[in-house]
Parts: C-alpha cells; sequence; structure tokens
C-alpha cells in the first residue's frame, strides 16, 4: 500500500524540493502544484494497475479518492479496502475480515500512510527531466521524470503525465528495482465540490459487527 500513497503524493505534487532540475520541469511541476493546491476539495476517480513484463504480471483496480485539506479518504472497492482520515485519526478498513484498524495519523507501523507523509513525500529531494510533450486522444500530454536523491528508495524514477490544457495530473508510473510498475491513471476528476468532514470519519454503524483493532 505504501507504493499506492507514494503515487497520490505525486498526485498532489504538494511540497516538492527539488534537486537538481530541468527548469522546465520545475516550472511546469510548480504551475501543477500551485493550481492543485488552490482548490477547498479534489475528487477523483482512477485505475491503479501493478505490472511486472519480466514476472508476465499485471493486476488493474478501480478507486477513488477524496481530499479536503490534510483529510482524506480512498476507496479500493476491487480490494476490499476503505481508508478514512479526519487528520488526526487513520482508519483502514478491510471488507473481507470485516475489521478496521485504527492508527494516529503519522503513524505509518501498519503500512497506512497519512496525509502529512503524503504531502511530504518529495521533501526528500528529487532530479526532475522534462521528458516529452505528445498528443495523446486529442490532448497534450506533457511528461517528466522525477528520480529520488536517495539512492536507498525502493524505486528508480516516477514518470509524470500532465494535461497540459488544464495543468493537472493525467497519469503516473513509479519504476521499482523489483521490476514493479506501479501505475495511477486519472479517469475523472472534479474539484471545489461541497463534502462534509463526515466523509473522511470510519461510522461504525454503517459496518455490522466489525471488529475493531485500536493501535492508539
Amino acid at each position: 500500500m505504501k507504493n499506492f500513497f507514494l503515487l497520490l503524493a505525486g498526485f498532489m505534487l504538494t511540497g516538492i524540493v527539488f534537486g537538481q532540475n530541468d527548469p522546465k520541469a520545475k516550472e511546469i511541476l510548480e504551475q501543477v502544484s500551485k493550481k492543485t493546491q488552490s482548490y477547498s476539495t479534489l475528487s477523483a476517480s482512477f485505475v491503479f494497475t501493478m505490472e511486472n513484463k519480466r514476472e508476465n504480471l499485471k493486476e488493474q483496480n478501480s478507486g477513488s479518492l477524496l481530499l479536503k485539506g490534510k483529510k482524506y479518504q480512498v476507496k479500493l472497492p476491487d480490494l476490499g479496502l476503505q481508508v478514512f482520515s479526519d487528520g488526526v485519526t487513520v482508519w483502514n478498513y478491510m471488507e473481507a475480515a470485516n475489521q478496521v484498524t485504527i492508527n494516529h495519523a503519522g503513524d505509518d507501523s501498519q503500512g497506512v500512510l497519512d496525509p502529512a507523509s503524503i504531502f511530504k513525500v518529495y521533501e526528500q529531494g528529487y532530479n526532475t527531466k522534462f521528458v516529452a510533450e505528445k498528443q495523446e486522444g486529442g490532448k497534450t500530454v506533457i511528461y517528466i521524470d522525477l528520480f529520488p536523491q536517495d539512492n536507498s528508495k525502493e524505486f528508480t524514477k516516477i514518470t509524470v503525465a500532465i494535461d497540459k490544457a488544464k495543468m493537472m495530473i493525467h497519469s503516473l508510473i513509479t519504476f521499482g528495482k523489483d521490476g514493479n510498475q506501479y501505475g495511477i491513471a486519472v479517469k475523472e476528476l472534479k474539484t471545489d465540490l461541497p463534502v462534509a468532514d463526515s466523509e473522511f470519519v470510519f461510522n461504525k454503524s454503517k459496518y455490522g459487527d466489525v471488529e475493531v483493532v485500536d493501535f492508539r
């Protein structure tokens, strides 16, 4: 799941600290980051993929993301997973076991990253490179590569695809050292929708005889 949340961090492109940079790539990423942060809420549907060409493996799952400040909600129905956070507490619900685990936001010991971690992933430092600008499906898409400065990272690069007209993320791919490629392709994106704070809190009453495991 950490690879998944890393991709969400890339989706937000918030708090990026650049290293050795292609000036053109830096300028584009800063524009995307500024525009993304200007929205009060963000709602997106996406496809999350994991592919390993060496092993001839490919998995694909649909999902949704809802963001409001430091609050977030992620749903991956194909995996039976839902994650809620109100910025203080994180609830990780697994449908198969009808179990919810509870952690403090910021505690990733159970494999769940909170908004603070999501928004600060890039503060470890990345080198950026403008790759190409292509016409795809009637839109202009900009490709930028980000390379981690920390060689101990489990991946070698992240490729970000940006819809030039909207200056918003179109897709991302993380290239793992183990040969796995993790991708998110945005299908639909809505901004500034009215969203109640209750959407970011796990409501136990909706899940019957759910088992609660509290790690706080």
